[in-house]
């Protein structure tokens, strides 16, 4: 069970929790390889043996996340590349009455993203995604990943929320078990972050929901008599 009333803030994450993670999935598994074959006269499945276990061999890290990293140890411009498939950035189902509702029922709203600044940039100009929410922090800002237990620490002393009357939401379970373990009062996981790709079983320790109309009532019936915005 979720309690939405005894909540200040909302730290959220954007790919796959509030953004498709189809974009990201299908730019790393499909296009990145594909430019990378056609770069340097490969097959695209020599291409795919190349890059797909050297991009394992960073997860968790913060150059998993990073497209200057990637850039450079690849030899190819990433961003650029990004936005060649840029028509594929989108909203999942519901985000964006969801964002909605928790400003009109005076959550503060922070976008807490492992996106490196340069693909974020992208994604909030196709979407508008900062001009819905109240603050966006990447963690390329602060030099640490989301899964890195000292992230927390550091982000409350910059955005200045109340651990235990804040809400994590994201769709990876290493993420949310590190805010969980940092003290974050509510963690809730999203389980249907790529639009094309099967629903992912629940974590075994925390709630999850596939999408926001599933919290849409009850965070209203909560919520009811908190109004405005107290960012």
């Amino acid at each position: 069970m979720l309690n939405w009333s005894t909540l200040d803030t909302l730290l959220l994450d954007m790919d796959g929790t509030l953004l498709d993670l189809h974009y990201d999935n299908h730019f790393w598994l499909e296009h990145l390889p594909a430019r990378y074959a056609q770069q340097y006269q490969l097959s695209p499945d020599q291409a795919r043996d190349h890059i797909l276990p050297m991009i394992q061999a960073e997860r968790g890290s913060l150059n998993w996340y990073c497209t200057d990293y990637w850039s450079e140890r690849l030899q190819l411009d990433v961003n650029a590349l990004k936005a060649e498939v840029g028509d594929r950035i989108a909203y999942r189902p519901h985000v964006e009455e969801f964002l909605e509702t928790a400003r009109q029922s005076g959550l503060r709203t922070v976008i807490v993203t492992n996106c490196h600044p340069d693909p974020l940039a992208l994604k909030l100009s196709r979407t508008g995604l900062d001009k819905k929410v109240d603050h966006i922090v990447s963690s390329h800002q602060l030099g640490k990943p989301k899964e890195d237990p000292s992230f927390w620490r550091d982000l409350a002393q910059t955005t200045h929320y109340q651990a235990d009357r804040a809400m994590m939401l994201d769709d990876s379970f290493p993420v949310l078990e590190s805010a969980n373990a940092a003290g974050i009062g509510q963690c809730l996981a999203i389980l249907a972050p790529d639009s094309r790709q099967p629903h992912r079983e629940r974590h075994p320790h925390l709630p999850g929901i596939h999408h926001f109309d599933e919290v849409l009532p009850e965070l209203r019936r909560q919520r009811q008599g908190h109004a405005g915005n107290p960012a």
